[in-house]
């Protein structure tokens, strides 16, 4: 096939491309109240990518797959528009937006909260995995881990039919915005992020068993570093808030 990336067909790239104008406006709205360059990744046919550069500021929009990439540079040559993929692009601008590919959507978020040159993330994601990562119905391991240094915000839900061609799932779009002063201290990110991961797959029957292993401390003290983070006995590790979770580190491991 002639318009064929190297990289494969749509299927093999995600590619469903936003066609709701609502979606579009508020998606820019959110971008619009951020400032800084903008690094949009899966920049597609510019539904994003037109919008954005209303906006008057310094644009860098990437796609991996090359024919849309050179369409879009013929469209918006005042635009910056790469051919990168973003899971291996450096994700250094100060606000970074796109429309995921859904099966990109945790490698992608995960490499993005792991790189320090980025405030201001705008994506629109699968709606359970917008939904998750902002804590609605309970929060996850991932959100957890990431909680003390950025905050989760959902912005709406954006059904299949918006999309051409139609995914068999709805979107949603997730706002995260780097904290100015973290809830931990940065030097203690990885051992936090140990003590989450094993409070969210360790064995054990309620929290203050949880709190014991992960932690490595005494049943009597689990019990008390909860109660002084505000957490009730009968709560599961994705009840608790950010603030929860740094409070309750503080009392077992942090400084």
């Amino acid at each position: 096939m002639r318009n064929r990336s190297s990289h494969g067909g749509r299927h093999e790239l995600g590619q469903n491309f936003l066609t709701h104008r609502p979606t579009i406006r508020g998606i820019v709205d959110l971008v619009a109240a951020t400032r800084g360059p903008i690094l949009e990744i899966g920049a597609g046919d510019g539904a994003l990518t037109v919008p954005l550069a209303s906006l008057g500021r310094e644009i860098i929009a990437i796609d991996i797959d090359e024919h849309r990439v050179r369409a879009l540079r013929r469209r918006l040559p005042h635009v910056s528009v790469q051919r990168a993929d973003a899971l291996r692009h450096p994700l250094d601008r100060p606000v970074v937006v796109g429309n995921v590919p859904y099966h990109l959507t945790t490698p992608i978020l995960r490499r993005l909260l792991e790189r320090p040159g980025w405030r201001h993330a705008i994506l629109l994601t699968q709606w359970e995995v917008a939904r998750k990562r902002a804590g609605v119905g309970g929060g996850t391991m991932m959100t957890a881990a990431a909680a003390p240094w950025f905050e989760f915000s959902l912005h709406g839900r954006v059904p299949a039919r918006h999309f051409v061609p139609m995914p068999s799932v709805d979107g949603g779009v997730l706002r995260i915005a780097r904290r100015e002063a973290p809830l931990v201290d940065p030097r203690e990110r990885d051992a936090y992020e140990g003590f989450v991961h094993r409070m969210f797959t360790g064995r054990g029957s309620g929290l203050p068993a949880l709190v014991q292993a992960g932690a490595g401390i005494a049943r009597a003290r689990a019990r008390g570093a909860l109660a002084d983070a505000g957490v009730g006995l009968d709560r599961l590790p994705r009840d608790l808030s950010a603030e929860q979770w740094a409070r309750l580190w503080q009392r077992v491991g942090g400084r």
